[in-house]
C-alpha cells in the first residue's frame, strides 16, 4: 500500500517596501522596484509501505522534490541576467538580477557573494578576470531576484562595468560565501558602524532581525558619510526605524548642510560611547566601510583575511575581539 503525502503550498508575497518605490528612479519604464511579485514553494514527499515477509513491513521515503532549487552555486560561476537598475544618488545606483522564480537564491544571513567580468586577454592569450564581492540588499528569502547597491568609482574596474550593463546583459556569480552566522537572540544587543557602502551587510542583519517576531534583539546603527547626499538607503532606514523601537540610528557626516541635523565629522569615541552597546558578552558590534574608517574604528582585517588584531576605538572603549566582527 502506498501513502502519498502532498505539503500544502506555501505562497509569500515579495514586494520593496513604500520607501524603496518613493526613493529610486528606474531607467526603464518597467523597473520591477514597485511591484509586488508571488513566489510559492511547493514540496511533496511519499511514502511506500509493502512487505515482503508475513510479519515485516518496511517504510521506504521517496522524495518527490528535495525542496526548492538553489540558484548560486559556490563551485561554479552561474550567470545571472540584469533585469533592471536605478540611480540611487550620484554614485550609486542599484542592480536587480533575476533568475527562475521557482528557485531561491541561496544566501544565508550573514553571507555576501562573488561576481567577474572579464578584463582582456592575458600574454598566453587566455581571458582575465575581475573579481569582487557584493552583499544582496534584497531579502535572502526572496524568488526570483536579487538586488546589488554598487558605488560606482571612477578607477573601479567592476564598477564601472556593473556601470556599463544594460538590461538583459549578465553577470557571472559565485556563491554564497558566509561571513557571520546569524541566528536569532544570539546576542541581547547588536551595535553597527558602517561607513558608505558598508551599510549592505548590516542591512541584511537588520532585516533579518526585524521581520522575525521571535527575535529580540536590540540593534545600534552608527552610520557615516561624506555628505547628507551620500546617505544610501536613508528612507528606507528612517521608516524602519521608526515602525521597529528596537531599532536606532544615528547619522553623521564629514561635510553637513545648512539645514543637517545629524552628526558632524567622523565617527568619535563620544559617537560611539552614546550610540552603542556597552562592552558585554551578551553584546556584539558589527564594523563595515573603507579602510581609513575601518583603521579609525578597529583595525581592518588581517592580510589573510581573518579578523585581525583589534584596535582602534572599540578597543580603547573595552571591547574585546570577542565582541567584533569586522565584514
Amino acid at each position: 500500500m502506498a501513502y502519498f503525502f502532498k505539503r500544502l503550498v506555501k505562497s509569500a508575497p515579495i514586494a520593496f517596501s513604500q520607501s524603496f518605490r518613493s526613493q529610486y528612479k528606474s531607467t526603464s519604464t518597467n523597473f520591477g522596484l514597485s511591484f509586488g511579485a508571488i513566489a510559492a514553494i511547493s514540496g511533496g514527499i511519499s511514502y511506500l509501505c509493502y512487505f515482503d515477509s508475513p510479519n515485516l513491513v518496511h517504510l521506504e521515503e521517496i522524495h518527490e522534490e528535495t525542496g526548492p532549487k538553489v540558484a548560486l552555486n559556490p563551485n561554479k560561476w552561474i550567470e545571472f541576467k540584469l533585469q533592471d537598475k536605478a540611480r540611487v544618488s550620484h554614485n550609486t545606483q542599484l542592480f536587480r538580477f533575476s533568475f527562475d522564480p521557482s528557485a531561491k537564491l541561496g544566501l544565508d544571513v550573514a553571507s555576501c557573494l562573488i561576481t567577474r567580468a572579464p578584463l582582456g586577454k592575458d600574454a598566453e592569450g587566455k581571458t582575465k578576470y575581475v573579481i569582487r564581492p557584493y552583499t544582496p540588499i534584497s531579502d535572502p528569502d526572496s524568488k526570483g531576484y536579487f538586488d546589488l547597491l554598487i558605488k560606482v568609482y571612477p578607477e573601479g574596474k567592476m564598477s564601472q562595468h556593473f556601470a556599463s550593463l544594460k538590461p538583459g546583459d549578465v553577470v557571472e556569480v559565485k556563491g554564497p560565501i558566509e561571513k557571520l552566522r546569524y541566528s536569532p537572540n544570539m546576542k541581547k544587543h547588536i551595535g553597527m558602524i558602517a561607513g558608505g557602502s558598508g551599510i549592505t551587510p548590516m542591512l541584511q542583519v537588520i532585516e533579518a532581525i526585524l521581520k522575525n517576531p521571535d527575535d529580540n534583539t536590540k540593534v545600534s546603527l552608527l552610520y557615516a558619510n561624506v555628505s547628507p547626499d551620500d546617505i544610501l538607503l536613508k528612507q528606507k532606514l528612517d521608516v524602519l526605524a521608526a515602525t521597529h523601537p528596537n531599532l536606532k540610528i544615528f547619522y553623521t557626516v564629514d561635510k553637513p548642510s545648512k539645514d543637517w541635523r545629524g552628526g558632524s565629522g567622523y565617527i568619535s569615541k563620544d559617537m560611539a560611547l552614546k550610540g552603542l552597546p556597552a562592552p558585554s558578552d551578551d553584546t556584539l558590534v558589527l564594523v563595515c566601510g573603507p579602510p581609513g574608517m575601518m583603521k579609525h574604528i578597529s583595525g581592518d582585517k588581517a592580510k589573510d583575511r581573518s579578523q585581525g588584531e583589534l584596535t582602534g576605538i572599540l578597543k580603547e572603549l573595552g571591547y574585546t575581539e570577542e565582541m567584533v566582527y569586522k565584514f
